[in-house]
């Protein structure tokens, strides 16, 4: 069968256009079975495709085939933004809205859609998050950066140890957010390894403008700023109470966005006193949480799952690596196989006081890592010894120890978006 492949420019305004682009919504909507969308899930998302100039691409059946129509049988997103590398914020191309209909899998649509939306970026960097970890290893993507979802009891048994807040917590309303947490959130970006730029639906999910989970306004979400010692706001929480079902405890379900400790562990006192519920639920916490250290009783958090968050494909090998922090000094030739064209070569690393400059050379490696590999390496939230030892490294053993003596060190990268 020949698909019918085609780009759709969500800024072009006429009908046809307009009833274009709702179709391709109402497709990727069921691919990831979620309810009808509604106007105003159509208009935010519309909304959000034009601020963020937003790709859209998709393939059809041909007219006159059985079950030809407006929704495509699959549909593909991008946009570009940026990434802290670590050592500096380098643009960054987003993935998003990736979906094929299961009547028509493994035709290649996914690996068309991707081959030309790579083709067409000349960005160092690309990032998705993905429903299915096995899909995208084949694009050269490799998990990066990782969350997890914590439960904490906040019942009489939850203290901290030996904290004083140097300042104090306020309630305000999510519609009067936005600029605070815009703020708080270029500030976090700045400085925060691994962190991704929001895209704009961002905005309308912060201030409760939109639930996506019900398609309409989010009357129960409510907001809470810290701010330090001089009154300036250095962290928020967004919460929603919810009462437990059966014998299960009404829990508080939380996202905090936080510049340093004394923020992050006076929000997360502040959670723990909302009245009314005995248990607060975070899915977006970091691995470095200062908070399990800070309890007097680590018993009252558990960890209920460590999830893969950003996936990260290296395609200008210079570029990426340039932009990230090396931690001895040292030169190496990496050599990256990868069977899409963008990163493959050997490439000379010659590190110094942090920064590397990175450059092709026709000598044999010292080691060799896949696409894959390398873009998972690549913010430092995985060791290299970790996957040396899994089999996805070649070369001597001296070569990867002195590969890891470069790449591992840092912080966790840890970002709070998700698209």
């Amino acid at each position: 069968m020949e698909y019918e492949h085609r780009t759709l420019d969500p800024h072009d305004d006429s009908d046809e256009a307009k009833a274009a682009v709702e179709a391709w919504m109402r497709a990727v909507n069921r691919g990831f079975h979620e309810g009808r969308p509604t106007d105003k899930h159509l208009a935010l998302w519309r909304e959000t495709a034009r601020t963020d100039d937003m790709r859209l691409a998709g393939a059809w059946l041909p007219d006159g085939t059985f079950g030809a129509g407006p929704l495509p049988v699959a549909t593909f997103s991008s946009w570009d933004m940026t990434l802290n590398a670590g050592a500096e914020v380098v643009p960054l191309h987003m993935i998003s809205d990736v979906t094929v209909s299961p009547a028509h899998r493994r035709r290649g649509l996914l690996r068309r859609m991707m081959l030309d939306d790579l083709a067409q970026t000349d960005l160092p960097v690309a990032a998705l998050t993905v429903s299915e970890a096995s899909i995208y290893g084949r694009f050269g993507f490799g998990p990066a950066s990782f969350r997890r979802r914590i439960e904490v009891d906040t019942s009489a048994a939850f203290a901290l140890r030996d904290f004083t807040d140097p300042g104090r917590v306020e309630l305000v309303e999510p519609a009067d957010l936005w600029d605070t947490a815009s703020d708080l959130f270029a500030r976090f970006h700045a400085t925060r390894r691994g962190s991704v730029e929001r895209p704009h639906f961002y905005r309308a999910w912060q201030t409760g403008e939109f639930d996506p989970a019900t398609g309409n306004a989010d009357d129960k979400l409510r907001a809470a700023v810290h701010l330090d010692a001089d009154e300036r706001p250095d962290g928020y929480a967004l919460w929603k109470h919810a009462e437990g079902e059966g014998e299960a405890p009404a829990t508080v379900t939380a996202e905090l966005l936080t510049l340093d400790a004394s923020a992050h562990l006076g929000l997360w006192r502040f959670l723990a006193d909302i009245d009314l519920s005995s248990r607060v639920s975070v899915r977006n916490s970091p691995s470095d949480d200062p908070l399990y250290w800070a309890l007097a009783n680590s018993d009252v958090l558990k960890v209920r799952s460590v999830y893969d968050h950003i996936w990260i494909r290296v395609l200008d090998v210079p570029r990426a690596l340039e932009a990230r922090p090396w931690f001895t000094d040292d030169t190496l030739l990496l050599g990256v196989t990868d069977p899409l064209g963008h990163a493959a070569g050997t490439w000379r690393v010659e590190a110094t006081d942090g920064r590397a400059t990175v450059k092709p050379t026709d000598d044999d490696p010292d080691l060799t890592v896949t696409a894959e590999t390398l873009g998972s390496l690549y913010l430092g939230g995985v060791r290299v010894d970790a996957l040396a030892s899994a089999g996805r490294l070649t070369g001597e053993r001296d070569a990867v120890e002195r590969l890891g003596r470069l790449m591992d060190g840092g912080p966790a990268p840890y970002s709070l978006t998700s698209f």
